[in-house]
């Protein structure tokens, strides 16, 4: 079937009547319904969403923000798998669509976002990757399009955002390992622009100060947050003249790549090196010894995300009363062997 037209023809019936049928429209008997969704299914007709989405100014579509380059491919960095379950969780209680909107890392996100808001994909947006000066802030609350950021950015506006909590990783991961008698304490930073890095140094230097602990740039060691990020991490590390006897990670999949050198070095986490890092990956979760780490819920932030969104939403808002208010996400501390040891006085 082509369309309404055929539809109605074939039930000998006006158009009108099919897609008031269509529509679940009460002025319509249940007999008449019956037949016209049976036999919708039957030939196969597909209500047109585009024409209807034109007719009304919505696509009834959200779009996921996300940058990737091969090496997130190859990594198989599933971050976002999880926060998409959760946000598909909350869309499809308003029969909404998710799409992802993969820029490429070799295109200015900025220029990227721009051409999908000339062409009207998305009734909003989320966005991820937030840089300190983020231009697609300004860029969207020009264009007055429902967003909301993963991730804070110095870019000023009211715009609404969520991040996970990475002042409180540092922080706590400090006071962990100060506690087990460390005062050489590593960092593994995120080696682009990416704001969270910066709010991550920032406690860590705070973190610091508590302790009376000078801060030396030398333990600040700027690698991709990835598999090889993390191997080159521990290559650094080993090459620091006065050897630092702790690591704080900033993502996941860097402790496969950081067990990984160590081991050949013939250091050993948990006895040589104390690790602290974060945990989502499956992989991860096979590391030996078991990596202290901090970790949350994918599918709860995805859910308290697109709730956030739709709670901006005129169309929504009646339906998450909270509102659209900016949130850290908190982390759990979950303790294991990588940092089991406790250095003599």
């Amino acid at each position: 079937m082509k369309g309404i037209r055929q539809l109605a023809e074939h039930l000998d019936i006006s158009i009108g009547t099919v897609s008031r049928a269509l529509n679940g429209k009460p002025d319509v008997n249940d007999e008449t319904r019956r037949r016209v969704l049976a036999a919708a299914e039957e030939l196969g007709y597909v209500a047109n969403q585009s024409g209807r989405s034109l007719r009304q100014g919505m696509t009834n579509v959200i779009g996921l923000m996300l940058e990737v380059s091969r090496e997130t491919v190859e990594n198989s960095d599933d971050f976002f798998l999880g926060v998409t379950d959760g946000l598909q969780s909350v869309f499809s209680r308003h029969k909404l669509d998710l799409v992802m909107l993969p820029c490429p890392d070799d295109e200015d996100p900025h220029e990227y976002l721009k051409r999908m808001v000339a062409r009207r994909l998305v009734d909003a947006l989320i966005i991820s990757a937030t840089r300190r000066t983020d231009r697609r802030i300004e860029l969207l609350e020009k264009a007055r399009v429902p967003f909301v950021a993963l991730g804070r950015s110095a870019s000023g506006g009211s715009y609404t955002w969520m991040d996970l909590d990475f002042e409180g990783v540092a922080a706590r991961g400090v006071d962990r390992l100060v506690a087990k008698g460390h005062r050489r304490i590593a960092v593994a930073a995120p080696s682009s622009d990416i704001n969270l890095g910066y709010i991550f140094l920032d406690s860590y230097r705070q973190a610091l100060q508590r302790h009376d602990i000078a801060f030396d740039p030398a333990l600040v060691i700027r690698v991709k947050s990835s598999e090889q990020g993390g191997y080159q991490a521990g290559h650094e590390l080993l090459m620091i003249e006065d050897r630092p006897t702790a690591i704080i990670l900033i993502h996941e999949l860097m402790a496969i790549g950081l067990y990984r050198r160590l081991a050949e070095a013939g250091i050993v986490p948990g006895r040589d090196l104390a690790v602290v890092g974060f945990r989502e990956e499956p992989r991860t979760h096979f590391l030996q010894p078991s990596l202290t780490s901090f970790r949350m819920s994918l599918r709860d932030l995805g859910a308290q995300l697109g709730e956030t969104l739709l709670a901006s939403m005129p169309a929504y808002a009646e339906h998450y009363p909270q509102g659209a208010r900016n949130r850290i996400w908190p982390l759990e501390l979950v303790p294991g062997e990588s940092d089991a040891f406790t250095l003599s006085p």
